[in-house]
């Protein structure tokens, strides 16, 4: 029999040794290591993701005539896409919180992109809609799952930059959507399927192999790496559980289901429910509205013109969020960011029969609702505890989805024929309130380098 005494001196004596391990551990080389293996991973599931969500857009130009659907109806098939994604986003987060990450991605991105596929070989206006619900039942809980993914392998003052990352696939995806979309609408026509069709097939494969490569490589935590040493895995779980430890005491008490009811929580998905009509407005409608400030060009024309704000955006992405990163105020970013929107949905709907303005506008919108959204989640995971974060992250981007479906169905019903424009006002308004409730924003303070000593 081992002497109580002596096996505590054995237990004190491995710890000692792990925590020693830890504190030899090179810090910036791990997190170089982690950056090079999951920034990449979420790069691509937040940008086929994206791509897959906004294909209608540019398929609308040719499809709308061949189908009969209408700017108004339009307006319904891209917001119906929100409703299953709503309601089934904090389940999604909590299933992939007890299932890993490595299953619950590959899963979604398989899904998506099946359905997606499937979308290509519609052929009423009914099955349009319904293929549009299933989508949105596939991709839930996407988003919100890396953001909480990300929460588990970077520390605070790393993470604006590393959602900024995965951030910047948004208006690359958008970028490349538009650019292919416009030549596959131009160019595309074989096996007698419409070339609108295959805008749907050819950009809905590729998140199904990178699901099942995600299925096959992804590690769902710093533990479960064997890319990282014990000491490595170790010293970075301990470094991030330091950061919410160090948060106020009194918002340690959390549970996922009580933070259904948090008031900051739903006071920020609000915010975001706002920015969501802005944000889904311009991405169903950016094409319609390029058309419209250059009647006659060529599809391929209008992807190319399309393209110019997101490239626009991911140069803001890259500024603002070394900007964040460096100087912690993730508040006034996002502050930035929204004003910066607001001006430009003013430029695009005054100048909208002068198209370099209008076109200006259209960048300035694209700089600030995309800009805004790493800095904005980086803001809400220092709101939140870490127990609040797996529902809220969640909560607040069901809430931001359910501006996704008011957006285009609002702007669809104000919309004129031959001027898109004028339903802008209604995401217009969305960020005006939405700039005003950040000034509201109470941020806690907490001393970084004392977190992770």
């Amino acid at each position: 029999m081992v002497d109580p005494a002596l096996q505590s001196v054995s237990l004190d004596g491995g710890s000692v040794a792990r925590n020693k391990a830890a504190s030899s551990v090179d810090g910036p080389a791990v997190i170089r290591k982690v950056k090079r293996a999951i920034l990449p991973i979420a790069f691509l599931l937040y940008g086929f993701n994206y791509m897959d969500r906004s294909t209608i857009s540019y398929a609308q130009l040719t499809m709308g005539g061949e189908l009969g659907i209408d700017v108004a109806t339009y307006g319904s098939i891209a917001a119906i896409f929100f409703i299953a994604y709503v309601l089934l986003e904090v389940p999604s987060n909590m299933i992939l919180a007890r299932v890993g990450a490595r299953r619950w991605l590959a899963r979604i991105a398989i899904t998506w992109g099946l359905v997606t596929v499937a979308t290509g070989f519609v052929h009423t206006v009914t099955q349009l809609y319904f293929a549009r619900v299933l989508l949105g039942v596939a991709e839930a809980g996407l988003f919100p799952g890396l953001i909480l993914f990300l929460t588990y392998w970077f520390m605070s003052h790393e993470r604006g930059r590393a959602i900024g990352a995965m951030a910047l696939a948004m208006p690359a995806a958008l970028l490349v959507g538009s650019f292919t979309g416009g030549l596959i609408l131009d160019h595309a026509d074989w096996f007698g399927l419409s070339s609108w069709r295959w805008i749907f097939i050819l950009q809905g494969l590729p998140p199904v192999l990178l699901g099942i490569w995600i299925l096959l490589t992804l590690a769902d935590r710093p533990s479960k790496a064997k890319w990282l040493t014990p000491a490595e895995s170790q010293w970075l779980e301990k470094s991030i559980s330091d950061e919410y430890a160090a948060k106020p005491e009194a918002d340690k008490h959390s549970g996922e289901l009580r933070a259904l009811r948090e008031p900051k929580i739903l006071y920020l998905g609000l915010v975001f429910t706002l920015c969501g009509v802005a944000t889904y407005g311009m991405t169903f409608f950016l094409p319609q509205i390029v058309s419209q400030l250059y009647p006659g060009y060529s599809a391929t024309n209008i992807g190319i013109y399309g393209s110019i704000p997101y490239l626009c955006a991911m140069v803001a992405i890259v500024l603002l969020m070394r900007y964040s990163d460096k100087s912690g105020n993730r508040k006034l970013v996002v502050m930035f960011a929204l004003g910066t929107a607001v001006v430009g949905l003013i430029l695009t709907m005054a100048f909208r029969d002068t198209p370099a303005i209008g076109l200006l506008g259209l960048v300035l919108l694209a700089v600030g609702i995309i800009s805004n959204v790493p800095a904005f989640w980086s803001l809400t995971s220092e709101v939140l505890t870490r127990e609040q974060n797996v529902v809220g992250i969640a909560v607040i981007n069901a809430l931001a989805s359910a501006g996704g479906f008011l957006g285009p169905f609002l702007i669809g019903k104000l919309a004129q024929p031959g001027n898109t424009a004028v339903g802008l006002i209604v995401p217009l308004v969305a960020l005006a309130v939405a700039l005003v409730m950040v000034v509201f924003v109470k941020v806690p303070k907490v001393d970084v380098k004392e977190a992770v000593a």
